[in-house]
């Protein structure tokens, strides 16, 4: 079970606090280094005291200590693009936030491997206070990402029908609740694999409409009416077949490769079918919103479906900031479940 937390009281000048800091690229188990800083009691106008609660290990992640990620903080760095934290004191200049409000980061690059952060005030955004942290902890990315692919693409009506592949994936195991909860028919493709039986009853729990090997995707693929939306994280071989199935006016969507292939496309779809091939990054497009309002209404949507328990929590293995090194580790080896680290 998760500990309790409790807010941070400050009665010195300066609180030692303890971040997890690369400063420079390579394995992130050897990269990264426990440092401990001195964090001062006075803020300035515009700046928020934040105790980060929980921050996962996603791949995105582990790209970034690798140097290979699109965005690159100044080094040195504080590792973590996603988390949840509780503001605990504010500058006089600060209007949107409060003591004891729930935050995540604004955008990618924050640093949320830490125990306490000194931010700017639009460095971060509010979400709602009642959000246990199994789910605030993951709240930025993987839900939001789902959300937004199903939304922006394609206008779906119920009983319409989204395929995808990588549908085991943290993303694709929310695409799929989303889509119970709007009444959209999934069709979702996975690997093969020895306990298959035992990843259809999870994903069918979810409410996957159907669960498909590639091998069943390549070969039945005329069994598939009236798809209007394909989501994409493999690339080569699949991707061709996802776009392969959509209908007249379909459009896929790729947010990542996991099989390091080009995407591909079928020519007949394309000319014919009218079919349209899209690319998705969340990081894009919170760095385009203008206004908090489509953010602010996809946070209340998701918090809601939360809270009422219709989307399930994820299942973390939890380690502490000294247990770093591992925990990088692990996240690069095993997969089955996301790493946590429990901060305060």
């Amino acid at each position: 079970m998760f500990k309790s937390f409790s807010t941070v009281t400050i009665a010195r000048r300066c609180i030692s606090a303890r971040q997890l800091v690369y400063e420079g690229y390579g394995n992130p188990p050897e990269a990264i280094q426990l440092k401990t800083i001195e964090i001062p009691d006075k803020l300035n106008s515009e700046q928020v005291l934040v105790k980060w609660i929980a921050a996962p290990i996603n791949p995105a992640d582990l790209n970034q200590i690798q140097g290979v990620y699109p965005v690159k903080p100044k080094l040195p760095a504080v590792g973590g693009n996603e988390g949840f934290g509780r503001v605990e004191q504010i500058g006089s200049g600060v209007k949107g936030l409060k003591v004891g409000d729930f935050v995540i980061p604004n955008k990618s690059g924050l640093g949320t491997w830490r125990e306490l952060g000194v931010h700017g005030e639009n460095d971060v955004f509010p979400i709602d206070n009642e959000l246990p942290l199994e789910y605030a902890a993951v709240f930025q990315v993987n839900p939001p990402t789902a959300y937004r692919m199903l939304k922006d693409f394609i206008d779906l009506k119920p009983g319409d029908t989204v395929i995808q592949n990588g549908a085991n994936s943290a993303v694709g195991k929310q695409v799929i609740q989303i889509c119970r909860i709007l009444g959209v028919k999934t069709v979702n493709v996975v690997r093969n694999r020895e306990n298959l039986s035992d990843l259809v009853a999870e994903l069918t729990k979810l409410g996957a409409t159907d669960v498909i090997t590639e091998e069943d995707l390549y070969g039945r693929k005329k069994k598939f009416k009236g798809v209007k939306l394909a989501l994409n994280c493999v690339g080569g071989r699949s991707s061709l077949f996802l776009a392969s199935v959509l209908d007249h006016g379909g459009s896929m969507v790729t947010y990542g490769g996991m099989s390091k292939q080009p995407v591909q496309s079928p020519t007949g779809p394309l000319i014919f079918k009218d079919i349209s091939l899209r690319g998705f990054w969340m990081s894009r497009w919170y760095d385009i919103q203008k206004t908090p309002q489509k953010r602010l209404e996809m946070y209340s949507d998701l918090a809601k479906w939360m809270k009422s328990g219709e989307m399930a929590k994820q299942d973390f293995v939890e380690k502490s900031i000294n247990q770093h090194s591992a925990a990088l580790d692990e996240a690069q080896t095993k997969f089955d479940k996301k790493q946590l680290f429990v901060l305060g």
